[in-house]
């Protein structure tokens, strides 16, 4: 099987993980009536591509963190390095080069002012080669975070959905949720394999592997702790991607992003402060399609006076901490390969 074909079974499996990211591959194997070698070779092969990539996350709505929705705008020649720059940073995530490679976006999350004045106020706008700086405090998430894009592409069926889908958050937090050093460990471990083992985990926090499961659970339980999955899009045949920018009436800004939601298109929906009110991360099979979408179900969406569209021409950063770009197998020409 190429790098580039994707079949059914293997966007089940991206589904299912979605669905529960540390489910035994023997569980999925039974919902999704393969055997276990096969969903472990499928996995095995995503992974070790960098097709796929389990995460384990922190909710910094849960952990009273703020998010700001960053644009940078640089000459370019500089957009690269400094959205390099941006990406090793452990405080942002989904780094993108947009519009011609002239701009750069990114999510911050800050702890306290001081942080959020370092970066925004202090670093970037005095950066060499930043033209312009615009922040956008993220005020309310309509759809994101624990919410997937890949549970609306229907890959598995409902009752398929309904043997693998974990229970939701059970306990609301009275307030911002605090971690502990270990808390802090073990996220971070999570961050970079979702399915790392309870031994991993173990040596990492210096617990014992129960004081790890418990911990977990108790963390998910009250929604700080959530597992995503960080794909390739080529396997959902989704070649197009874009950030929208909307400005929308107030009156009407709840409803417009409650339906904003609900588009299959839409990977990430949020209101925020600043020059726009809604803000939208969409993807779709190619740039006809993207236009059909915005020429048809968002403009009838209620209240909007403007929509800027900002193509993403290369993903820097996702979700996770920056990996390494993963060793291609070497391509051996026949020639070659008759002199060995």
């Amino acid at each position: 099987m190429g790098s580039d074909s994707f079949d059914v079974i293997d966007r089940q499996l991206v589904h299912a993980l979605q669905l529960d990211a540390r489910a035994p591959f023997s569980r999925i194997a039974a919902v999704l009536g393969v055997s276990d070698q096969t969903v472990a070779r499928r996995y095995s092969r995503l992974r070790t591509e960098g097709l796929i990539r389990v995460l384990g996350l922190s909710d910094p709505e849960v952990l009273g963190e703020e998010r700001w929705l960053v644009r940078v705008q640089c000459t370019p020649d500089a957009s690269s390095t400094i959205a390099g720059a941006l990406a090793r940073r452990e405080d942002t995530s989904w780094v993108g080069l947009n519009s011609g490679g002239t701009e750069i976006s990114c999510v911050i999350r800050n702890l306290t002012a001081q942080d959020e004045h370092a970066l925004l106020l202090r670093t970037l706008p005095h950066t060499p080669r930043v033209v312009g700086v615009t922040a956008y405090c993220v005020m309310h998430t309509f759809f994101g975070g624990s919410m997937s894009l890949v549970t609306k592409w229907e890959a598995l069926d409902p009752a398929q959905v309904a043997e693998l889908q974990l229970p939701p958050p059970s306990v609301v937090p009275e307030g911002p949720v605090r971690l502990s050093d270990g808390d802090q460990r073990m996220l971070a471990a999570l961050a970079q394999d979702g399915r790392a083992a309870l031994s991993e985990l173990a040596a990492a926090t210096d617990w014992s592997q129960s004081t790890v499961r418990r911990r977990m659970a108790e963390l998910h339980d009250c929604g700080a702790l959530y597992f995503d999955l960080d794909f390739e899009r080529r396997i959902f045949d989704l070649e197009a991607r874009a950030l929208l920018w909307l400005s929308v009436a107030p009156a009407e800004l709840d409803a417009t992003g409650r339906a904003l939601a609900g588009h299959p298109e839409v990977a990430y929906a949020c209101a925020t402060t600043g020059p726009t009110n809604l803000h939208a991360a969409v993807l779709a099979p190619d740039m006809a399609s993207l236009y059909d979408y915005l020429t048809t179900r968002i403009a009838s969406l209620p209240g909007i006076g403007q929509v800027e569209t900002s193509p993403i021409l290369h993903q820097v950063k996702g979700a996770g901490p920056l990996q390494p770009r993963p060793r291609q197998p070497r391509r051996v020409s026949p020639t070659a390969a008759a002199r060995r």
